[in-house]
């Protein structure tokens, strides 16, 4: 039996992991599921974000089904106590190095794009962002007094941006590895014309291509990957790229499909063991309101059983149960219009559920 941790989290996330959790338990699968207080939940149950006994339950489980963390009533406490810390601490202390993140626009959603239907109609991206290195996590950080640089004597703040040989080279077998499997063609993007650190990333991708004759390669500068996301967004198959870069490029790609209520996400380690979350955020500003779109945590239920439970049957049945109730014309509010009928987070996870007893 496998074991999920459940991990509501802030805001929305309670919301719509019940949701997500209703839709698993329909489908009358051999899992173990067992939930603990995360993010500002964990500050309030325990004193920190990411609680020992939560942090064990992860360690322990077979997957995380993760909701959302972050509320602007913690936004005074110190650094380390913030909700935020809490995805930062699992993703170092479970090896989450690889984020999975599809941009796919339903045919039933293109109109709710702000990009013409025509450009984005059929659009399926898959970004995988390096997790676990470059400036979120490079040492030495921190702040000081400058001692050069333009302003001597002057308070500065700095980060490192740092990669290593097998960091680089793992990612990038994960991406060649999943091109395999779609349309056999990866860009990489980097700013190997300014930053050392990228001519390196650059340099190994172009090494660990050799591999992989039957992937096509390209290489793209950040900037220009960012304009042609916008530009001619299908252009792209496999995306791999660094922890900042995927983090601001993931998002513009998740908006070509209309709503980042819609998009699911999975970080996994060399061992296939995974966090699932939605890609947006906590939304504490409607937290409560019954409103907020679950089919992000539904579809991140679906990457679980995909990714780390082996059961590409199952997440088919969930990915085709959520198109056949956009074709109802059932939606939230974030992606409502004229000639649909708006409905709640309870209300569409419903219908879900509905759709896979037929």
């Amino acid at each position: 039996m496998a074991k999920i941790a459940v991990l509501p989290g802030d805001g929305i996330g309670p919301e719509i992991i019940d949701e997500a959790v209703k839709v698993l338990k329909v489908l009358n699968l051999p899992l173990e599921m067992a939930s603990a207080p995360v993010g500002g939940a964990g500050y309030e149950a325990s004193g920190h974000p990411l609680p020992d006994a939560t942090l064990q339950l992860a360690k322990d489980s077979d997957a995380i089904l993760f909701g959302a963390v972050g509320d602007w009533k913690y936004d005074t406490l110190d650094r380390p106590l913030r909700p935020e810390q809490a995805i930062l601490g699992l993703r170092k202390a479970l090896g989450l190095f690889a984020n999975f993140r599809p941009a796919i626009c339903y045919e039933q959603l293109t109109h709710a794009s702000s990009l013409k239907p025509e450009l984005v109609a059929g659009l399926d991206i898959l970004i995988i962002r390096e997790l676990t290195g470059d400036i979120y996590f490079g040492q030495p950080r921190g702040r000081r007094v400058a001692t050069d640089g333009h302003f001597p004597g002057a308070e500065e703040a700095f980060d490192t941006m740092r990669y290593s040989r097998p960091e680089i080279e793992r990612i990038a077998h994960v991406a060649f590895q999943a091109a395999r499997k779609r349309q056999g063609r990866v860009t990489s993007v980097d700013k190997a014309n300014v930053l050392e650190t990228f001519q390196f990333w650059k340099d190994v991708v172009t090494d660990v291509a050799k591999e992989y004759p039957d992937v096509t390669l390209d290489h793209m500068y950040v900037d220009n990957a960012a304009m042609q996301l916008v530009k001619e967004p299908k252009r792209f198959d496999v995306v791999v790229t660094g922890n900042m870069f995927g983090d601001i490029l993931s998002d513009e790609a998740s908006m070509l499909t209309g709503s980042i209520g819609m998009l699911p996400s999975a970080s996994l380690n060399t061992k296939n063991q995974g966090l699932y979350e939605p890609s947006h955020g906590s939304a504490p500003d409607i937290a409560g309101k019954g409103i907020a779109n679950p089919l992000a945590t539904i579809l991140s239920a679906a990457m679980m059983l995909r990714y780390s439970l082996n059961d590409a049957a199952n997440a088919d049945r969930i990915e085709s149960a959520v198109k056949d109730v956009l074709a109802q014309g059932l939606r939230t509010p974030d992606i409502y219009s004229d000639g649909t009928r708006k409905v709640g987070t309870a209300e569409m996870g419903d219908a879900v559920v509905q759709a896979l007893q037929k």
